[in-house]
């Protein structure tokens, strides 16, 4: 069975590149269905983009101009339906998800949707000081675990 994974931060963010890598190491079949573009704070928003039709950037990796909830939906129930992943995963968010910051996150919400779902699911978030790069390998070195 596939895994999936989205984001709200984009397809092309950092974050979401180190955990397809991760989750590449530990599961052949790995599908990454995320925003074009950053949806943070979108929350557990929706939109019509179930009835989209997804487009390939490469291999299993597709964007959707929609947020995160969304992604899941589309990949759940139209790209896996035949079999739904054993797991999502949602991330790694550039930035903490805790506190009040857990209602409004895209990323928190995509792991959410998955567990409605009946898909075990987790989001992953790595804070780093303002005006400074994140440490990625850090979120590699712990998504791994």
């Amino acid at each position: 069975m596939p895994d999936l994974i989205s984001n709200d931060d984009g397809i092309q963010s950092p974050g979401i590149k180190v955990l397809e890598k991760v989750a590449r190491e530990l599961s052949n079949d790995v599908w990454v269905v995320a925003p074009e573009q950053e949806q943070s704070g979108a929350s557990h928003s929706l939109t019509d983009a179930p009835a989209t039709t997804p487009q390939r950037v490469g291999g299993s990796a597709m964007p959707l101009t929609a947020p995160p909830t969304d992604c899941v939906l589309v990949a759940v129930k139209r790209l896996l339906r035949d079999r739904p992943p054993d797991l999502v995963l949602s991330g790694i968010n550039g930035g903490s998800n805790v506190g009040e910051d857990l209602t409004y996150s895209g990323t928190v919400a995509a792991a959410m949707e998955a567990t409605l779902l009946g898909i075990p699911a987790m989001a992953l978030s790595q804070d780093f000081p303002r005006r400074r790069r994140a440490a990625w390998q850090t979120g590699e070195a712990y998504g791994r675990r």
